[in-house]
């Protein structure tokens, strides 16, 4: 198999993938592949959110860098 025009970044991570699961880059894409088609294809939302969350952390993303800062919260209403 060959996959034409694999972009760069998308080589060197999965090179980096690769290295730090102790394999070469072919078997990475084998391990992918055999786990991509072996996984149910209807998935819930919540392990949907789960494996897309470990998979920017795989690649080194800080999920909390993508969502907005807040604000402390203060109740609209007192009870006092």
């Amino acid at each position: 198999m060959t996959i034409r025009d694999l972009d760069d970044e998308v080589r060197d991570k999965l090179r980096i993938r690769a290295a730090h699961n102790k394999r070469s880059m072919e078997a990475e894409v084998r391990a992918i592949l055999t786990e991509a088609v072996a996984s149910p294809v209807e998935r819930s939302l919540v392990d949907a959110l789960l494996d897309f969350g470990l998979q920017l952390r795989e690649a080194g993303v800080d999920i909390d860098d993508l969502l907005p800062a807040r604000e402390p919260y203060e109740p609209r209403v007192s009870f006092d």
